[in-house]
């Protein structure tokens, strides 16, 4: 039977006292527990990393205390329970059962849930900041009992997994974050475009960004860089032509069009004659991002695509790379080319742009690109011209443009390029 207090004695207040902390504490714990366990590890570190200043400093608060987050999840709830448990005790001092049940379910109802709840789902990183210290201390205190129920929990439920998003996900959350939806986002429209390029990247292979064969042009090896050849390749307007051998569809390399400069028409040189480059041939099936890791390395910015048959498509993707740069040799007529045809080539533009404004370690890209000069040249010796093997067809050519155009979701128009607007 409980004990009963008038009104006005010492522990009168002492109680009214006790049942006010009690219900600010649950309210607390209630408020936490919303808070602190609908923050992800994955949103925290995000936070503590490229948050604001105040963000960072709360962030790395509270990364320590939920970390483990079953721990802190029994310990929140283990808290809350005893201070409900307890405040009827002490109202049934004060007043009748029926009236301390009334009233302790109108109190944790509203000042323990409804309004700790409310605040800490809008300022739930500030204020778990604020008494993750405190909090600390009431995992020690109740470590004893929520220690083995969190193990329970780890083993049977195991733990809980990081809020990562998929690339569906990703590019929607991009495109939310874009002020064309309205939602207060500061990314631009290029922006969220070219981060939905990069992530769609992955998915597409050589068969998506190709240009077909035949749609391409190219030359052959046999012809003569005559006055006709010449106006072609100078209305064409590309910094590389493919040459191939027989028949269109079996491409052996290209020549570079800025070669032809010392070249006259009257003369009428042989295709052969010049320093034709290697080209590599990737599966159609070749990811995109692995045609753009190949064309970083500087050896070409061309590949010719192939189909391959069934029996060839089992092979490994590491093989079929190795074989796209295997070696190819040229005949012509056992005649060795001119020595400036073969002299060192100049180093692009581009290529000296970059090194002149970044730094390689020490210059090792340089020099590896010194030493593999002339890798990326056929060499000719009296071989016969190579064929495409059988079990390989050509499809079409791809090139550092085409993964490019496909990065920004958009055409990318040269001087050379026809293109009609709407009248």
């Amino acid at each position: 039977m409980s004990v009963e207090y008038s009104c006005c004695e010492t522990q009168f207040f002492v109680n009214i006292a006790v049942i006010i902390i009690l219900v600010l504490f649950a309210g607390m714990m209630s408020g936490l527990t919303l808070g602190l366990m609908s923050m992800s590890l994955v949103d925290l570190e995000v936070l503590a990393k490229s948050g604001s200043p105040q963000d960072r400093k709360h962030a790395a608060k509270i990364l320590p205390v939920v970390k483990n987050q079953h721990l802190l999840l029994c310990t929140l709830l283990i808290c809350n329970a005893a201070a409900m448990e307890a405040l009827p005790i002490f109202l049934d001092s004060l007043i009748t059962a029926w009236g301390a049940i009334l009233i302790s379910v109108t109190l944790i109802l509203l000042f323990g849930e409804i309004i700790p709840q409310s605040v800490c789902t809008r300022y739930g990183l500030a204020i778990g900041a604020t008494v993750s210290p405190f909090v600390r201390v009431l995992v020690w205190i109740c470590f004893p009992i929520a220690f083995p129920i969190s193990k329970l929990l780890d083993y049977f439920l195991g733990h809980r997994q990081e809020a990562l998003f998929r690339r569906a996900e990703l590019k929607t959350l991009v495109n939310f974050h874009g002020n064309e939806a309205g939602k207060g986002g500061e990314l631009t429209h290029d922006e969220t475009t070219i981060i939905a390029g990069a992530l769609e990247l992955g998915s597409k292979t050589a068969s998506d960004a190709m240009t077909p064969i035949s749609e391409t042009f190219s030359i052959d090896i046999n012809s003569k860089l005559d006055r006709e050849l010449m106006n072609e390749i100078l209305e064409n307007g590309h910094s590389r032509i493919p040459v191939y051998y027989e028949q269109p569809t079996n491409i052996i390399g290209l020549v570079l069009v800025k070669n032809l400069l010392t070249i006259h028409p009257e003369e009428e040189t042989p295709v052969k004659s010049l320093t034709i480059r290697r080209i590599p041939r990737v599966p159609e099936s070749i990811a995109l991002y692995d045609i753009l890791n190949e064309f970083q390395k500087g050896h070409s910015h061309m590949a010719v695509v192939v189909r391959r048959s069934d029996k060839t498509k089992q092979q490994s993707s590491q093989n079929n790379a190795d074989e796209s740069v295997r070696d190819v040799k040229v005949d012509i007529d056992g005649e060795k080319p001119p020595q400036e045809k073969v002299m060192k080539p100049k180093m692009p533009i581009q290529k000296r742009k970059s090194f002149k404004n970044k730094s390689f370690r020490g210059g090792s890209r340089s020099r590896k690109w010194s030493e593999n000069m002339y890798s990326d040249i056929l060499k000719i010796d009296g071989s016969p011209l190579p064929n495409l093997p059988e079990e390989e067809e050509a499809v079409g050519l791809i090139t550092m443009e085409d993964v490019i155009e496909e990065l920004l979701q958009e055409e990318i128009f040269d001087e050379t390029d026809y293109h009609f607007e709407d009248s």
